[in-house]
């Protein structure tokens, strides 16, 4: 058989082919896509998840009432006038002077309503030494951070003529503005900053400028179609700014990653003397389906958020689903149209400064043969060191705490409004995120609902869920009326979350379910996180039963292998664990936390194991799918198993830690910004990778298969008449690599 003329089978295989013979059409097809998808998607507009779409349960019923009603709720804020020292009270008259003087300021501005008094609203704390000043900000409370400057600096002007006095403004808007201009660049900046950084890696990790470019324009072109995807998709699944953030993560991974495993293989060929169309032939039908299988298994991990029932979700599992579906069929269409057309001067621009890699393509790592020379030697031990190392990692997850951080957990001291939310909470109890209970009726002002309202709000209080003031406020014309009560146990979650339910089981039905007609569900910031966190523990079970069981045919139709398929769950599980351990170590006991700028908070964010399992999951199946695939070739191809485990670790170690690198560098940008939710998702994604690439494929994995032996391959014969979804290697191999004599004539090797 010439060495043109290889025949290899296979969807990633004739995908490849037909791209590399028809490459213009090829490259014109995926531009045509990519601006197609973003002008549809642009001219259709985005869909983001709205406050009735977030939850399920009593939050959603709230929100539906509300939103049927067509009542904007506006953006509430509060200054907090409050003595320095215990001489002062709110009956002086200086500090009724600070106050009037308050109240004239902000209603000055015209940017606010509803102004009051605390002497009118009776919000003096129990002390007489704070009261609060309440108003709300004009027009739609989604932009009120947009407005609200005026208000501020008219406080602040006021607590310049009252040194005696603490004068403070926190609220919806007020915040809204802080975190925007305190976080908003942060954000722009680690998003801007992970393609350059990904870029520098795949400089060094190539050498040259045009293959380094490659991986990241495919990843961008990848992201820009999803983009426009997501607008059109949004009409039936409302998306949200985080499922963008988590799409571009996710994109700019996997989209880099795959690129990289199907150029390095494309390279490694041509170096080991095989013709242009060949290498790209034997890339297209070993990496490229690589590629598939590893992306159908993280698009399905993806899915796995389909099955939470929380919107916010929904919108990340779809998104990142996208891009990686996007990213993949890139990979294994485009990217050999472009290595078809640019051949050769793929190299060019190298850099002076890196050495040129070796004419006979040599990949192997040096430091992963040393260290598979010791493992394969004694794959036992290895393999006991692995686990138990692994093990003792993840050992900190047994006691793992979650909870939606608070204001202060979330970002400490670093912003002044923080410790005004602490002051506030300190001299009110809830009074910053009371409990909001929407009650809609026949008619509202009926008496029998009045006086419902009214007990309601005397027995909130005698109850000990609330110490007061409740305010009520009534829209007649849409018969909906607004209850605000402060939670006793205020910023402390669990006791404010023992006062909501005092409050939903023993008051509400004792008083405004007594009368017919009338619901009453509770929200609010405590109601809002109990009910997450109630739904959120309700589709662990589910979503991690798709997850594995469907990750565990897709390996196991790609490998036709059972011992493959159940090995590959293990490894990724004890993967996801250690990281986990890595997570609860240093934010939950602040072991280290020092090193990641850290703060004490105590506890992991309620969203992030679950959303960590399944991005995870997805990722930590490139690394796995390649380097197994590697290995099934050269076992295809006559070697041992023994050999086959060597020589697949120590070819993909260059691709493999590349690919990592890139991947940890990124998510670490992101463990860089000050929110520690986002610092928490930054680390365990980072540690993950690392643990992945290095523990799990450099020594678990080749030391287990080398204990398995040719049971690796065992498949039950009932299994057999399973779809044959393996490629022919044997053809790939069958073409021999040549290389040049002294007459620089090409000869069989």
């Amino acid at each position: 058989m010439g060495n043109g003329d290889t025949r290899v089978r296979g969807l990633a295989a004739r995908a490849g082919g037909w791209s590399a013979r028809h490459r213009w059409a090829a490259v014109g097809i995926w531009m045509l896509f990519v601006v197609l998808a973003m002008g549809l998607g642009s001219a259709a507009g985005r869909v983001d998840v709205g406050n009735s779409d977030q939850l399920k349960g009593e939050t959603n019923t709230a929100a539906r009432i509300v939103e049927e009603a067509g009542i904007e709720e506006p953006a509430g804020e509060t200054v907090l006038v409050q003595a320095k020292d215990e001489g002062l009270t709110a009956t002086d008259q200086e500090f009724r002077s600070a106050v009037t003087a308050v109240v004239t300021a902000v209603e000055k501005t015209g940017e606010v309503a509803n102004v009051t008094s605390p002497y009118e609203s009776d919000t003096i704390s129990e002390d007489g030494h704070s009261a609060l000043v309440q108003f709300d900000m004009r027009g739609d409370s989604d932009t009120a951070g947009e407005r609200v400057e005026p208000v501020l600096d008219a406080v602040a002007g006021v607590q310049q003529d009252h040194e005696a006095l603490r004068i403070e403004e926190i609220g919806g808007a007020s915040m809204m503005k802080t975190f925007d201009d305190a976080f908003g660049d942060d954000f722009k900046k680690a998003e801007y900053s992970a393609v350059p950084v990904a870029l520098g890696i795949l400089l060094i990790a190539f050498g040259a400028l045009v293959a380094a470019l490659l991986p990241v324009a495919l990843a961008i072109t990848a992201i820009i179609a999803t983009m426009g995807l997501m607008g059109l998709v949004s009409h039936l699944q409302p998306m949200s700014e985080t499922a963008n953030s988590v799409m571009l993560l996710v994109g700019l991974a996997v989209g880099v990653d795959y690129c990289l495993f199907y150029l390095r293989r494309e390279r490694e060929e041509r170096a080991a003397g095989r013709d242009a169309q060949t290498a790209l032939r034997i890339a297209a039908a070993t990496s490229g389906r690589a590629i598939v299988v590893s992306g159908v298994t993280v698009c399905v991990a993806m899915a796995g958020m389909l099955f939470t029932g929380i919107a916010e979700f929904e919108a990340m599992g779809l998104a990142s689903l996208m891009v990686v579906a996007v990213a993949m069929v890139g990979s294994v269409t485009v990217l050999p149209a472009l290595l078809s057309l640019l051949g050769e001067r793929v190299d060019k621009g190298r850099l002076p400064f890196l050495r040129k890699r070796r004419a006979n393509g040599g990949n192997d790592s040096r430091f992963w043969t040393a260290v598979l020379k010791r493992v394969l030697a004694k794959p036992l031990l290895a393999a006991v060191v692995a686990t138990g190392a692994l093990l003792a990692v993840a050992a900190p997850a047994v006691g793992m705490k979650t909870e939606n951080l608070t204001l202060d957990q979330e970002f400490g001291d670093s912003l002044p409004i923080v410790q005004t939310y602490n002051r506030v909470n300190e001299a009110f109890p809830g009074g910053s995120e009371p409990a909001e209970v929407v009650v809609r009726a026949d008619d509202i002002n009926a008496a029998e609902v009045k006086a419902a309202l009214a007990d309601f709000r005397a027995q909130a209080v005698d109850s000990g869920a609330s110490r007061g003031p409740v305010e009520i406020r009534v829209h007649g014309r849409q018969n909906v009326a607004f209850v605000y009560v402060p939670l006793v146990g205020g910023s402390d979650q669990d006791k404010a979350a023992e006062s909501l339910v005092k409050l939903r089981d023993e008051v509400r039905p004792a008083t405004l379910g007594t009368v017919d007609g009338v619901e009453a569900p509770i929200t609010g910031q405590v109601a809002g996180n109990k009910d997450f966190n109630d739904q959120l523990v309700g589709s662990v079970v589910p979503v991690f039963l798709f997850v594995v069981v469907f990750a565990f045919l897709l390996m196991l139709l790609s490998f036709r292998s059972i011992t493959v398929a159940i090995t590959s769950i293990v490894l990724n599980l004890l993967s996801v664990g250690a990281a986990y351990g890595i997570l609860v170590a240093v934010f939950q006991h602040g072991w280290g936390a020092s090193l990641v700028g850290a703060e004490g908070v105590g506890a992991i964010i309620t969203w992030l194991p679950l959303f960590l399992f399944v991005i995870l999951f997805g990722l930590s199946m490139d690394y796995h799918v390649f380097v197994v695939s590697r290995i099934r070739e050269a076992r295809m191809r006559g070697r041992s198993t023994r050999d086959a485990i060597q020589h697949g670790v120590v070819t993909t170690a260059g691709v493999v830690t590349s690919a990592a690198v890139i991947m940890v560098a990124v998510f670490a940008i992101f463990g860089t910004l000050s929110m520690q939710s986002m610092k928490q998702m930054g680390v365990g994604l980072a540690a993950a990778v690392l643990i992945d690439a290095t523990i799990i494929r450099g020594v678990l994995l080749p030391a287990v298969m080398a204990l398995l032996g040719e049971r690796n391959w065992y498949l039950p014969k009932w299994l057999h008449r399973m779809p044959d979804l393996t490629h022919d290697e044997s053809p790939a191999a069958a073409a021999p690599p040549v290389t040049r004599d002294a007459k620089d004539e090409r000869v069989p090797v």
